[in-house]
Order: structure tokens, then C-alpha cells, then sequence
């Protein structure tokens, strides 16, 4: 067992928790995230044997946590919404406001606890629009597993549903509820919320299996072209080729041309152009890097289309079973 100063914040917390009780412990459980919920469980079951002294100490941190923040209660609502207001503006922070100070979730936040079977069964039943809603309110990893379940001929119409999603006014939501909640849960107020989108599609997508996948764009490519597109641009971005493998950017090197290289990477983060020249050999490393020196400023678009046709190889060679994109179980990446 860690001292209490060595603990984690995840394993700090677990202590607090399971000093409450059991009743207590469970009230608090029920306000946290489901990856909340999971980051504590894990590190109940590290911690082993707790001594008196341990649950002390992080009993009298916490107390003087608090003593430090309680000054900061009066107003602190006014200065919330002011700071979110002025970094995102009036209409994102709106959205999150609601939620923080009114104690509220999404309309549709209950899902996210539900197995994703039990979902799909309900969802099977329902108009795509009803299924579109619901996948574009939880988290993509959850949706895509619902997906999966779905029968293959819905799936491309209830992504192309997602991805055209943008705010549901209250009526509407209130209607898309009520059928929900018939399977799964009491009412709540409901308020506009903020869904879908090219992102949450793409995301979605990102987490299918290749096959289901692949399948699934070629059927959203025959019917809107454009639309399918603009899924695929944000299915992987340039800066997630830093979380490919050696082996993948090194076969991905291989694909690409050293003019292309060059430009590429003049519009990429350090540490992603590192990851290239650690993957190439010194003396080409070396060469590159003074190639970018020499070469100057390069205009954006040609940055752009020079990273789109690494972005292209990167599908090719991940079709190929070449490399592997994404942290799913696909080749893909949000």
C-alpha cells in the first residue's frame, strides 16, 4: 500500500469513497462518469489493505481542501458563466453551463450506463432518426458497439442521420424521449441539446470493426457522395499518425515521396515530426531537416494536400492490413 502522499488522485479518491460507507459511497458513485466510475473500482482493487492512519491522512487533505475552496462560493456561479461564455462563446457554453450548475445531463445521458445489447434491441425496432439520436448521445465507443448490433442494411442511414445532426429543439427531444424512456427510464426535464455532427459520425464509424466499416462507407459513398467524403476527412487527421506504430510509419515512409515528406511536415507538430525522423535513418533524417530550413515558408494548401496524400497511403496500407490505425478495434481513428 502507497503512502498517502504517493497515492494517485484516482486512488486518493477511492479512500475518500469507501470511508463514506456503503450507502454514501453509492450516492456519490451515481454522480461520476462511467470511466469515472471504472478509474475508481480499479484502484479500490489496488489499493489491498488500508491502515487508519492512511484513511487519516487523505480524510485531513481533503478537509483542508475544502477550507481552501470554500472562499471561493460566493459569486463562483457568475464567474463560472463569465469565463465560459468568454472562451467558447455564448451558445457552446450555454450547453455546458446547464449542465454544471444545474446539476442536469443530456437528455438522452441515461444510455451511457446501458448495455449496448439491450440498447440495440429497443433501437432495432425504432425509426433510424429515433437510433440516430440516441447513438449521437452517448460515447462513440458504446455507439459503435451498438451499431454493430444493428442489421447491416440500417447502419448506413442512421450514420448519415448522425452525421447531419446539429441542435434538437426541446419538442423534439421531449417526442424522441418518451420513446426511450418507455424501455428504459423515468422522466427528467428536457432541454435543447446539442447532437451529432460530422465528428460524432466519424467517431462512431472510427470504432468499427474494418470490415463493418468499409462496408458501411461504400454504402454511404452510393448514396451521398460528398457526405461520405466529409466522414472519411474526419475519420483520421495528420496528428494521429503519431500514435501509428514504428512498423507503420516506417512502411508508411515508404509510401511517400521526399517532396511530399518535406511539405508535409512543415505544417506538423514537433513531436510528430520527431516520431518521422526517429522511424528514418540519421543521415536522411539529417538531410530532411535541412531541407525544411532551406525550403522556407510553404503556403497552407500545399501543406494540406501534401498531409491529405499521406492520409490517403495511410488508408491504403491500413486496408492492406499493413499498418494499423486507431485505438479501436478497427482501422480507423476519430
Amino acid at each position: 500500500m502507497p503512502e498517502p502522499l504517493r497515492l494517485s488522485g484516482a486512488e486518493r479518491s477511492a479512500i475518500l469513497i469507501m470511508a463514506l460507507g456503503e450507502r454514501k459511497a453509492a450516492e456519490v458513485l451515481r454522480q461520476m462518469e462511467p470511466k469515472e466510475v471504472q478509474r475508481i473500482g480499479s484502484a479500490m482493487t489496488r489499493l489491498g489493505g488500508i491502515s487508519r492512519a492512511q484513511v487519516d491522512a487523505v480524510l485531513q487533505e481533503f478537509g483542508l481542501a475544502v477550507q481552501s475552496d470554500a472562499m471561493l462560493t460566493v459569486g463562483v456561479e457568475d464567474y463560472l458563466r463569465n469565463v465560459m461564455v468568454g472562451a467558447l462563446g455564448e451558445q457552446k457554453a450555454r450547453g455546458i453551463l446547464d449542465r454544471v450548475l444545474e446539476g442536469g445531463d443530456d437528455a438522452l445521458g441515461g444510455l451511457k450506463w446501458m448495455d449496448p445489447k439491450s440498447i440495440a434491441v429497443v433501437l432495432r425496432c425504432e425509426h433510424p432518426q429515433v437510433a440516430a439520436l440516441a447513438l449521437a448521445s452517448i460515447e462513440a465507443d458504446q455507439a459503435a458497439l451498438v451499431l454493430g448490433l444493428l442489421p447491416p442494411d440500417l447502419r448506413a442511414d442512421i450514420v448519415a442521420r448522425i452525421a447531419t445532426l446539429d441542435e434538437l429543439q426541446p419538442a423534439a427531444l421531449a417526442e424522441v424521449r418518451a420513446i426511450l424512456e418507455q424501455h428504459f427510464y423515468s422522466k427528467v426535464d428536457v432541454k435543447s441539446a446539442q447532437v451529432g455532427g460530422i465528428k460524432s459520425a466519424a467517431g462512431i464509424v472510427s470504432r468499427l470493426d474494418p470490415a463493418t466499416g468499409n462496408t458501411l462507407l461504400e454504402e454511404l459513398r452510393e448514396a451521398d457522395e460528398g457526405l461520405e467524403q466529409r466522414i472519411q476527412d474526419n475519420l483520421i487527421l495528420f496528428e494521429h499518425l503519431i500514435d501509428v506504430d514504428d512498423k507503420g510509419l516506417q512502411a508508411l515512409l515508404r509510401e511517400t515521396t521526399s517532396e511530399v515528406l518535406l511539405v508535409a511536415l512543415k505544417g506538423a507538430d514537433p513531436a510528430l515530426r520527431d516520431r518521422f525522423f526517429k522511424n528514418m535513418s540519421k543521415r536522411a533524417a539529417e538531410m530532411l531537416r535541412e531541407d525544411m530550413q532551406l525550403r522556407g515558408p510553404v503556403r497552407l494548401a500545399e501543406v494540406e494536400e501534401a498531409q491529405k496524400d499521406m492520409l490517403a497511403a495511410a488508408r491504403r496500407l491500413a486496408e492492406a492490413g499493413t499498418i494499423r490505425l486507431g485505438k479501436g478495434g478497427g482501422d480507423f481513428v476519430e
